[in-house]
């Protein structure tokens, strides 16, 4: 039984361990990007490391670990995802982003995995239909090629 929760254990930590990576490269990539095309799959990549840091999370509450709270509360988003940095897309969805952003700060200030996994699973959600929304109007605009339709 000893071992079984040891392996757990192991398990929840390669999988945080994981989704912080990914986590990190997807901010990264927002950190070092010029205004350009790739901006929706920028988004979508970070929707997709929300969503393995939700993950992550849950599975660590489950094998028993407690989330360790982070000091700074207001730590903003490089700057292509924050106001007034000309960012695409429609102003609603990135209200609702810029809220998530500040639950999921609030939430990485306690000490509770599951609120911090909410607050990475909303996160996720808003910034995946900024992708969808921001390569809708990247292609009616000729950033991007139109989509090909198929027969």
């Amino acid at each position: 039984m000893a071992l079984m929760a040891r392996v757990g254990e192991q398990d929840a930590q390669a999988a945080f361990r994981d989704a912080q990576q990914l986590w990190r490269g997807a901010l990264e990539a927002h950190r070092l990007a010029p205004p350009d095309a790739g901006f929706s799959v920028r988004l979508s990549s970070l929707a997709d490391a929300a969503r393995a840091e939700a993950q992550a999370c849950r599975e660590a509450d489950t094998a028993g670990f407690g989330w360790p709270p982070h000091r700074a509360s207001s730590s903003a988003p490089p700057y292509e995802l924050q106001p007034g940095s000309g960012r695409r897309g429609p102003e609603e969805l990135w209200r609702r982003f810029d809220g998530a952003v500040s639950e999921l700060n609030r939430a990485a200030t306690g000490t509770d995995l599951v609120a911090v996994a909410v607050a990475y699973e909303e996160l996720a959600g808003v910034a995946g239909e900024l992708a969808v929304a921001v390569e809708r109007e990247d292609r009616a605009s000729g950033l991007l090629p139109r989509a090909r339709r198929s027969a």
